[in-house]
């Protein structure tokens, strides 16, 4: 069992996919009026929404736990409609190295696909799998295109 690691899931997304990668991108801090019991808060703590160096720091709630977590965006690409955030403070890191979340948005025929990709270093062997936070990710997806498909 190796320290690095990478898990990926997809999932179909029925709202625009172009407005997803533009919540995350300029506005992450409407994310919590869309799915407030994963996400509390998003604070922009140093430059500006909508560009790569920008830190943002996120309240959430993980495996039951309120959390924080400090991230810098780290690339922003509009051909692909994805975004890569690497985490470089708070609670995920008592746990891992490193850790980056990345979306990109894919057109399949008519449906939008939402990929969502974690890539990790633990800091030690009996580190688990960060499996639940990527099952954070896919209910915070599917919260997200919930509240855009009632507007």
């Amino acid at each position: 069992m190796g320290l690095t690691g990478k898990l990926s899931a997809q999932i179909e997304y029925k709202s625009s996919g172009d407005v997803f990668h533009e919540l995350f991108k300029n506005m992450p801090h409407e994310v919590s009026k869309m799915s407030p019991e994963v996400i509390q808060g998003c604070d922009l703590h140093e430059g500006e929404l909508g560009t790569e160096g920008s830190v943002l720091v996120w309240k959430y709630t993980h495996d039951g736990k309120e959390r924080v977590a400090k991230e810098i965006v780290e690339s922003i690409d509009e051909e692909k409609r994805s975004v890569k955030f690497r985490v470089i403070e708070g609670d995920l890191l008592e746990l891992y190295k490193t850790l980056t979340a990345t979306f990109h948005v894919d057109k399949h025929g008519d449906i939008d696909l939402v990929t969502w990709t974690l890539e990790y270093e633990k800091l030690h062997e009996d580190v688990e799998d960060p499996l639940t936070l990527l099952g954070l990710t896919i209910k915070l997806t599917n919260d997200i295109e919930n509240h855009h498909l009632k507007a």
